[in-house]
């Protein structure tokens, strides 16, 4: 299993790479479930990306007080509501697809603004 954790490891830090270049992908959940299953696998990896210069500090507030950066959390629903607008305007859906998909936006817009602030 401690093989497994690895790769699995390097795939979500290769996603959460991926996701801080292309606004349609999250960096930080990714490099959550890597920093997850490095500390399954390798401590010395989990230390690695927790002490990131530029990754590390998210990981750590979160791990350390449950918090989210309050630029994070304007970011993110920023560019949920821009994604719905474009999904509204752009596909003009029916009225419970409408509500289906603002109704999925809104649980992670919820629990990204009761999180403290980091």
């Amino acid at each position: 299993m401690r093989f497994v954790f690895l790769c699995l490891g390097w795939l979500f830090v290769g996603l959460g790479v991926i996701g801080a270049f292309l606004p349609v992908m999250p960096t930080t959940p990714f490099l959550l479930l890597a920093v997850g299953c490095f500390a399954r696998s390798s401590p010395k990896l989990e230390a690695w990306l927790m002490n990131h210069k530029t990754f590390g500090p998210p990981l750590r507030n979160w791990r350390e007080k449950g918090a989210i950066s309050r630029r994070a959390k304007i970011m993110a629903i920023s560019l949920m509501a821009i994604s719905y607008a474009g999904f509204w305007f752009g596909s003009h859906p029916s009225a419970w697809l409408a509500a289906l998909v603002a109704a999925l936006m809104i649980g992670p817009a919820i629990f990204m603004l009761t999180r403290p602030d980091a």
